[in-house]
């Protein structure tokens, strides 16, 4: 398949670059920083976006939503990330989606899938309970109780969790942290008894949270999947979440050296632009190489999905291993070239360089899925 957008594809992209430049650009998460908002995104814009079709981009039609497939949902986290555009879309619309479309059966589809499409429902994944990603290391404990399983344990950097309606959670049902067997995934209602949630605005000025479940009392009815065989299908919908990260990510290093080429031109030093510096010229070409080519990997990868690959294992890490290296490369760049107005809060330069580190670390980092395809691939 051809590396590059159709008609449609290109249309959808032209319609959330002037979207979301006009009603969620870096001013608006300033905004929201300065104000000091306990959402943490505009409801207003979530719900036009919802109204528009992109919370349900990646539901099938079958269960109402939009069908567009990941590289429509892709291209949206793409221009998300060039505004750095706070909303429950990557929570929601791919993490949560992800995970129910491999998971949920007839019943739980019909009642979660159109509040989902309509913006109504947000639903936030709880999976992390440490400082790293690291699925299998799951200690959070599901004992069966009758009809019923009680939840113990605590999860970390669960995005969008501090506005959450429903968690899904990521509990060991049989053997020990470090098992891949014996996880079983649940859907937790937020307000729930024993369910605490505290907010934790992350250094991008997004927001995730720290959740603790005390004796959470879960009905057989919202387990998702198979008891004790969670971890197949979460790893399949995580690599679709870590390819939407990875675009993501490219948005953000667009941004962020078309930014910086900007300045490039307009800042004078001995009575030239910094611009005709070679060895300036040098980097910046050498960066718009490396992004081309995240471009290429990310857009493959996107389209791996929609032709309902199984294994997604190695585009995914592929993916999310070089847009971390890009964005890395890209943001510190962009500091740098902009010299001491780079490190001021005035030039929302800064924020780029924030919402990358964030990303990065998000289900997993360049040194976890190099690993994760060194080890996939025999070496």
């Amino acid at each position: 398949m051809a590396l590059i957008l159709n008609e449609e594809q290109n249309m959808l992209k032209d319609a959330a670059k002037a979207f979301l430049a006009d009603r969620a650009p870096v001013a608006e998460l300033r905004r929201l920083r300065d104000t000091n908002d306990a959402t943490g995104f505009s409801p207003e814009v979530w719900k036009d976006m919802a109204d528009m079709g992109w919370a349900g981009i990646a539901v099938s039609e079958d269960n109402g939503g939009l069908g567009f497939g990941y590289v429509g949902a892709g291209i949206l986290c793409e221009e998300m990330g060039r505004n750095l555009s706070a909303s429950p879309f990557m929570s929601t619309a791919i993490m949560a989606t992800a995970v129910l479309s491999d998971t949920a059966n007839k019943s739980q589809s019909e009642a979660l899938f159109p509040s989902i499409v309509d913006g109504s429902l947000i639903l936030a994944l709880a999976l992390d309970e440490g400082h790293l990603h690291a699925p299998e290391n799951t200690a959070m404990i599901a004992k069966a109780d009758g009809d019923s399983f009680v939840l113990s344990g605590q999860k970390s950097f669960v995005v969008d969790g501090h506005v959450a309606d429903k968690f899904i959670v990521a509990a060991r049902t049989s053997g020990a942290a470090g098992d891949t067997d014996g996880l079983t995934l649940f859907l937790v209602d937020s307000d729930a008894s024993g369910v605490l949630c505290e907010r934790v605005i992350n250094l991008d000025h997004h927001n995730s949270a720290n959740v603790e479940f005390n004796n959470v009392t879960v009905s057989k009815d919202n387990v998702l999947g198979e008891v004790d065989g969670g971890f197949a299908p979460l790893t399949h919908a995580l690599d679709k979440a870590r390819i939407c990260l990875a675009a993501e990510m490219l948005g953000v290093a667009e941004e962020a050296f078309e930014r910086t080429l900007e300045y490039l031109k307009e800042r004078k030093q001995f009575g030239e632009a910094i611009g005709t510096y070679q060895a300036l010229q040098h980097r910046a070409a050498h960066l718009y190489s490396e992004i081309e080519l995240t471009r290429s990997v990310v857009l493959k990868a996107l389209q791996t999905i929609d032709a309902g690959a199984e294994d997604l294992t190695l585009l995914a890490s592929i993916a999310k291993a070089k847009a971390c290296a890009t964005v890395n490369e890209a943001t510190l760049e962009a500091v740098q070239m902009h010299g001491g107005m780079g490190m001021t809060d005035e030039f929302d330069i800064g924020f780029f360089l924030k919402r990358s580190r964030v990303l990065q670390e998000l289900l997993g980092d360049h040194r976890y899925h190099a690993d994760r395809y060194a080890r996939v691939s025999g070496f």
